[in-house]
């Protein structure tokens, strides 16, 4: 009999409990959330509108868009996963198996440079095939690579709305309005362009897009 499934249930309780304390943490930084939140955060910093959208709905959309990209993904983790516990009541093959999946979606996403670096340190023989990785293996160079895929996205969105703010400061200082703040006046002139080109859209459409 498998060591997991003669625990005792207290135990086997406190494993799940512990798991789920840590779901914000895995959803936050192993899932498309981290990408989503970031670009929208950023896009809201390009327009300057300060505290609209509010946060709330920032974290909202990027989650439903989480979910939205990442559902096939989360019914193969609960499929999986589900098979070891039903027959044999062993948590840890259930999290072993469930976190294929997972580990599957993050490896599409990851710079191979990144996960280089991270498998070296920790592996003193080169892996022989992505199954020989954990998920812990993969979780640090997936992050990073998706810190950097979205900032390389943030940067795309800034440029626009900078030219823009040049544009209209040295206007505003051609007819020697000194005491004009350029950002109130750029404003809705990025808002009516971004409303314009449909830009919550096109940015979603892109992001969405990524992960196929």
């Amino acid at each position: 009999m498998d060591q997991a499934s003669t625990l005792n249930p207290i135990i086997q309780i406190l494993i799940v409990m512990t798991i789920f304390s840590l779901l914000p943490f895995l959803f936050c930084a192993m899932t498309s959330f981290l990408r989503f939140v970031i670009v929208f955060s950023m896009l809201k910093t390009a327009m300057g509108t300060q505290s609209v959208p509010p946060a709330i709905v920032i974290i909202g959309l990027s989650i439903i868009l989480t979910f939205y990209t990442m559902g096939g993904t989360f019914q193969k983790m609960y499929d999986m996963g589900s098979v070891p516990y039903q027959q044999k009541h062993d948590i840890v093959a259930a999290i072993q198996e469930g976190s294929k999946p997972l580990k599957e979606f993050m490896l599409k996403q990851t710079r191979e440079g990144d996960l280089e670096f991270f498998v070296s340190m920790t592996h003193k023989v080169k892996p022989k095939s992505p199954d020989d990785l954990s998920i812990w293996d993969i979780a640090p160079a997936y992050i990073i690579s998706e810190l950097k895929t979205s900032f390389e996205i943030s940067f795309v969105i800034f440029v626009p709305f900078i030219i823009l703010d040049m544009v209209v400061a040295n206007i505003l200082l051609a007819l020697g309005m000194y005491m004009l703040s350029p950002t109130i006046i750029s404003m809705p002139f990025k808002l009516l362009i971004f409303i314009a080109v449909d830009g919550w859209a096109l940015i979603v459409q892109g992001l969405v897009s990524s992960y196929n």
